[in-house]
C-alpha cells in the first residue's frame, strides 16, 4: 500500500517482507514537508469536496490521494501480533471435529501466513497454495493449478479474490471449500461479508463468523451464526453478534458442548411433542374405528387440558437436561460433534420412527383396553387414559441417557398428581377401579405390551448402528 506513496527506496519492500515473513504487523511511516502554496492549494481543493453535494466522498478521497504521494519514509515497525492463550489447541480441535476453518484478515501474504502457521491453522508439513490473480487470465491458471493440488491449504489476497468470484466464482468456491483452509489477505470488511454470503449460498450450509473489531461487523451479521470477542479493539464485534465470548478458546465450549448438547436436546425435545400430541389422535382414531366411527371423544375436558400440562408437561421438558456425554468426554473426542453435522438425531429415518411409534402404542393401548375390560365406558376411559400417562413417562424414562435430580422429580411429581387428581375429577374416573387387583394387572399388561416392543426396537437398532457416543464406553 505504501510502496505507491513513498519514494523509491532499495530496503522498504525487503524489510517489510522480512517482519512479515516473522509473523510482525508492519507499519511504516512516512512524511512529506509541504510548502505554503502547496499546503493552500490543497486546503481549498479539500474543503471543496467536504461540502460538495454530490460524489463528496470520492472527491475527499482524490484530494487526500493527491496529498499522499512523494513521501518519505522515516522508519518501519514491526509489532508483534500475540496470540491468545489455547488458540493452537482450540483450532486443532475445531479440525477434529469437522469444522473447517477460513482466516479472513487484513494483513499481507506474508504475515498471514506466518499466523496460520504459527496458530496451527495449516499444518508444517502441508501444502500451501498461493493464489495471485492481476486479471482474468491469471485467476483461471491460479485456480487450474490449485485444481492439480488436491488437499493443499489456499492462501490469496483480495484483489486476487476479487477476479476469482466475479468470472470464476463456482469454481473457486468447489476447490475452496474441499480444502482444509483458507486464508484470505489483505480483505476489506466488505469482501469479508461477500465471501460468508458466497459461501452459504454455494454450499447451502451453516457458517459461523467470529471476529473481535469493528471490521468484523458486516461478516458477523452476513453469516448464520455470529461470534464476537470482547477484545482490546471494543466490543463493536460483540454487540452485533449473536452470542458473544472473551476468549477465542471458550468457542471450543460454546460449539462442542453447547451448541452439540442445544441441537440434540431440540431434536429429542421437538419429536417428542409431535410424539406426544400424535399419540392420543391415534387413539381417538382408533376408539372411532372400533365403535363403528361414532362421532364421540374418548377424552374430554379436563382430561385433554391434564394430558397436556400437569400430566407431561415436566417430565417432557426435562429432556432439556439430558446429556449423553461429559464435557469431558466432548472435548478429548471432538469428532463426537460430527454426528449433528450428519443429521443423526434429527432425520427421516428418526422422525418415522417416532410416528410408527405412536401409531403402535395408541392403537395397542385402546385395542387392549377394549379387549381387557368391560364394556361400560367409564372403565374404558380410566384404563386408557391411565395407560397413556404411564407409557409417556416410560417413553421419557427410556430416552433419557444420564439422569438428573430433576429428572426424577419430574416424574415423581407427575405420578402424584395424576393420583391424588383422579377424587378430583370423579366424573372421568371410576375410583373404585383403582382398588380391583385385576385392574393392576391388566394395566401393567396394556403398558408392558405398548412400551415393551419399541425398547426391543431400539435395542437391536442400536447393536446394528451403535451411536458415536455408545462406542466410546
Amino acid at each position: 500500500v505504501m510502496g505507491a506513496m513513498v519514494v523509491s527506496t532499495d530496503w522498504l519492500t525487503e524489510e517489510c517482507e522480512n517482519m512479515g515473513r516473522e509473523g510482525l504487523r508492519t507499519l511504516v511511516v512516512a512524511k512529506r514537508q509541504l510548502s505554503d502554496n502547496e499546503y493552500l492549494r490543497f486546503r481549498e481543493r479539500f474543503q471543496e469536496a467536504r461540502v460538495s453535494l454530490t460524489d463528496r466522498a470520492v472527491k475527499v478521497a482524490e484530494a487526500l490521494s493527491a496529498l499522499e504521494a512523494n513521501l518519505e519514509v522515516v522508519c518501519v515497525t514491526g509489532v508483534e501480533d500475540k496470540l491468545q492463550q489455547n488458540v493452537r489447541s482450540t483450532l486443532e480441535t475445531l479440525r477434529h471435529a469437522g469444522v473447517r476453518v477460513w482466516m479472513l484478515t487484513g494483513d499481507k501474504v506474508e504475515t498471514a501466513t506466518c499466523i496460520a502457521v504459527s496458530s496451527k491453522l495449516v499444518n508444517r508439513v502441508q501444502d500451501i497454495q498461493v493464489m495471485v490473480a492481476k486479471n482474468r487470465e491469471d485467476a483461471a491458471r491460479a485456480i487450474n493449478k490449485l485444481r492439480s493440488r488436491p488437499g493443499c491449504s489456499v492462501v490469496i489476497d483480495g484483489e486476487s479474490l476479487k477476479y476469482c468470484l466475479q468470472f470464476y466464482q463456482t469454481d473457486f468456491l468447489k476447490l475452496a471449500t474441499e480444502c482444509p483452509t483458507v486464508v484470505v489477505c489483505r480483505c476489506s470488511p466488505t469482501q469479508k461479508a461477500d465471501i460468508v454470503c458466497a459461501v452459504r449460498e454455494f454450499t447451502n450450509l451453516r457458517v459461523c463468523a467470529i471476529g473481535d473489531g469493528g471490521n468484523d461487523v458486516s461478516m458477523i451479521q452476513a453469516a448464520n451464526v455470529g461470534i464476537g470477542i470482547v477484545g482490546k479493539e471494543g466490543k463493536q464485534a460483540s454487540l452485533a453478534a449473536d452470542f458473544s465470548v472473551l476468549e477465542f478458546q471458550h468457542i471450543k465450549r460454546l460449539l462442542l458442548w453447547h451448541g452439540r448438547n442445544s441441537y440434540k436436546r431440540t431434536a429429542w425435545l421437538s419429536q417428542f411433542v409431535i410424539h406426544r400430541g400424535l399419540i392420543i389422535t391415534v387413539m381417538q382414531a382408533v376408539f372411532s374405528a372400533v365403535f363403528y366411527f361414532s362421532p364421540i371423544p374418548l377424552f374430554t375436558g379436563w382430561l385433554m387440558v391434564g394430558y397436556a400440562t400437569v400430566y407431561t408437561m415436566l417430565p417432557v421438558f426435562s429432556l432439556i437436561l439430558d446429556e449423553d456425554v461429559s464435557d469431558e468426554t466432548a472435548f478429548i473426542y471432538p469428532e463426537l460433534y460430527k454426528d449433528i453435522q450428519n443429521g443423526r438425531s434429527l432425520s427421516l429415518l428418526t422422525f418415522t420412527f417416532w410416528q410408527i411409534r405412536s401409531i403402535f402404542q395408541g392403537g395397542m393401548i385402546v385395542i387392549l383396553t377394549v379387549v381387557l375390560f368391560e364394556q361400560d365406558f367409564i372403565h374404558l376411559v380410566t384404563i386408557a387414559f391411565t395407560a397413556l400417562i404411564l407409557t409417556e413417562l416410560l417413553n421419557v424414562a427410556t430416552e433419557i441417557r444420564k439422569w438428573h435430580h430433576l429428572m426424577i422429580w419430574s416424574q415423581l411429581l407427575t405420578i402424584c398428581t395424576y393420583f391424588a387428581s383422579i377424587y378430583f375429577l370423579d366424573g372421568y374416573f371410576d375410583i373404585e377401579l383403582f382398588f380391583l387387583k385385576t385392574f393392576w394387572w391388566r394395566l401393567v399388561l396394556i403398558v408392558a405390551v405398548s412400551v415393551g416392543p419399541v425398547l426391543v426396537a431400539k435395542r437391536i437398532h442400536q447393536i446394528v448402528s451403535p451411536p458415536a457416543y455408545a462406542k466410546l464406553s
